[in-house]
């Protein structure tokens, strides 16, 4: 029987989608990516914010209009919308075959098996369950990075965040699951491992009573094949001087982090439920690049939260335009039900989000321009991904791009490359986001 597994919203997700494509490969099942084909379609979803909810609810509409006319049987409904809106999807989608909760992927076998002997199957664990088995992956990606999920869940509770009523409180995964993972990982060719959870650095200390992300990111280190380790979802006030040490020290360990700020206004960091203050953020931009001038910091930033002003709005634009950060990302503030902040007062208007986040975004191309210019001349390791045929160009990324979010570097050759192939390019040009460069070619006589 034919399955088709449609993976939405973040990398979390994503590893959860390949456990589950894993899973159902060893269970007989024969996977496809193509609509027309499906017998059985499971959609995993994402509600984080109102967009990734409207994307989640469509495709499951598309889905469940495609049952009626095509091969499709069973549709089965997974990840955070599932969580969510267990009730409504039964009641509003009859189409709906099954749903299966946020944090039992592995579950995924037996919801299956039971919708066809079985009407309106639900599949829900406790907000406290951390799956087992997942150890396998069948990786989608197409290149040779994969993501390595660490832990599950979040306990920081910001108050604009739904996750840790969908995904439960932080429950690290213990670290000889995830050796074992990230081993088979390297045993299938990835050269790149990109930790990911809802947040990194608090790894291990919900196990071992203190955080362990230095001392994994050290036995990742020794894996053969290994070559990059990247950090994602760094939050600032848990970066610690021995990380950092260790980041600087490990040469496999990317000098790249993604440390999601969200604001510089004290006041509205506080709002935010954030644990952090505008000055701890300073302090651990500069320590890290004092460590690494090499240093590729990646941030984000929520716009128009609840009372966020014009002077608060001013002041973020100076912070960025001082701090130079080399990525950053920007998100309108999104009213979720069930956050304490969608309650909150003084709500600030859709238009005026949208144009606060212009005006960021804009400042931010300046600062990656001309970040991107100093580059050009330099020397960079490059992974290759692709190959743009039309363009006569390879696509890849060097230890300053995380895959998904982040530019390319267009790379010319006058040898053939392949996906995965690791060459020295010369940078000889950079836009807002993007590099172009040309591989060198050492020849010995």
């Amino acid at each position: 029987m034919k399955v088709l597994v449609v993976s939405l919203g973040c990398d979390k997700n994503l590893v959860d989608s390949e456990g589950m494509l894993a899973l159902l490969k060893q269970g007989g099942y024969e996977l496809t990516n193509e609509e027309q084909e499906a017998e059985v379609a499971i959609v995993n979803t994402c509600c984080f914010i109102h967009d990734a909810k409207e994307e989640s609810i469509q495709t499951i509409l598309e889905l469940a209009e495609l049952k009626q006319k095509a091969r499709l049987k069973k549709l089965i409904v997974t990840g955070c919308l599932a969580q969510r809106y267990q009730k409504e999807i039964q009641e509003e989608i009859p189409e709906v075959d099954a749903i299966l909760g946020s944090v039992n992927p592995d579950d995924i076998l037996c919801v299956v098996e039971r919708s066809f002997q079985e009407e309106n199957v639900s599949c829900f664990r406790e907000l406290g369950y951390l799956p087992e088995h997942m150890t396998d992956r069948l990786v989608t990606t197409g290149t040779a990075t994969a993501y390595l999920k660490i832990a599950e869940g979040c306990s920081k509770r910001c108050t604009y965040c739904i996750i840790p009523y969908l995904r439960g409180n932080y429950r690290s995964i213990p670290m000889e699951e995830v050796l074992e993972t990230a081993s088979k990982l390297a045993e299938q060719g990835y050269q790149e491992l990109v930790l990911v959870a809802q947040e990194t650095t608090v790894y291990g200390k919900d196990l071992y009573g203190e955080k362990r992300l230095p001392a994994l990111l050290t036995e990742l280190s020794r894996l053969e094949g290994i070559r990059w380790i990247r950090l994602l979802y760094c939050y600032p006030e848990e970066i610690t001087e021995e990380l950092i040490r260790t980041m600087a020290e490990n040469k496999k360990i990317c000098h790249y982090i993604d440390m999601p700020i969200q604001h510089c206004d004290d006041r509205i960091l506080k709002a935010m439920g954030r644990k952090t203050s505008q000055k701890q953020i300073r302090q651990v931009v500069k320590a890290l690049r004092e460590a690494m001038p090499d240093i590729v910091i990646r941030t984000t930033l929520i716009t128009g939260f609840p009372g966020e002003n014009e002077n608060q709005h001013q002041a973020l634009l100076e912070f960025i335009d001082e701090m130079e950060f080399e990525r950053l990302g920007v998100f309108p503030y999104s009213q979720e039900e069930g956050t304490p902040a969608a309650d909150f007062p003084d709500q600030v208007e859709e238009e005026i989000k949208k144009r606060r986040q212009k005006e960021l975004m804009e400042l931010q191309q300046e600062v990656s321009y001309d970040n991107n210019q100093r580059l050009k001349d330099t020397e960079l390791e490059v992974l290759i991904e692709g190959y743009l045929y039309e363009e006569g160009v390879y696509l890849g990324r060097s230890y300053r791009e995380a895959p998904e979010v982040d530019g390319c570097i267009f790379v010319s050759a006058q040898e053939e490359l392949v996906t995965g192939d690791m060459v020295k390019v010369r940078i000889t040009e950079g836009n807002e986001y993007d590099l172009m460069g040309e591989v060198i070619y050492e020849f010995t006589e």
